[in-house]
């Protein structure tokens, strides 16, 4: 039976979402990620500055709901970057590795798209399994 995770250290949802869903407990098991865009938890805004500074807060969001799970961005296995502005990809890229740092990176798609919400200008999502 899929379960909802959830944390007051990432944003509350913006829809009628979950943060995260886990399809059980085992090694093997599955936590989808809902897509992270750059809201500071504490506020509810986005966090103020540049492109990395959005990158950087939405792979925060996403490393705290790992957390509240129990996994590590080691355990990520597929990621999905939406980004307002496909010119932002090498600079996200610079952020992004230095979150994802282990010998087996996530699998990932990254695609530009007409706006994100909010007035985003990146949304990640991520899918881990439990070991």
């Amino acid at each position: 039976m899929p379960t909802a995770i959830s944390t007051p250290n990432a944003p509350a949802a913006v829809g009628p979402y979950s943060q995260a869903v886990s399809t059980g407990d085992d090694a093997g098991a599955q936590v989808f990620i809902s897509g992270q865009i750059p809201l500071v938890p504490a506020t509810g805004q986005l966090v103020e500055g540049d492109i990395q500074a959005q990158a950087r807060q939405s792979l925060t969001n996403i490393g705290e709901i790992l957390k509240a799970a129990g996994l590590s961005f080691a355990d990520v296995v597929k990621t999905t970057v939406l980004l307002a502005d496909i010119n932002d990809f090498v600079a996200v890229n610079e952020v992004y590795a230095q979150f994802f740092t282990g010998p087996v990176l996530p699998a990932r798609a990254a695609f530009g798209v007409a706006a994100l919400p909010k007035g985003a200008r990146v949304e990640i999502e991520a899918v881990a399994v439990r070991p």
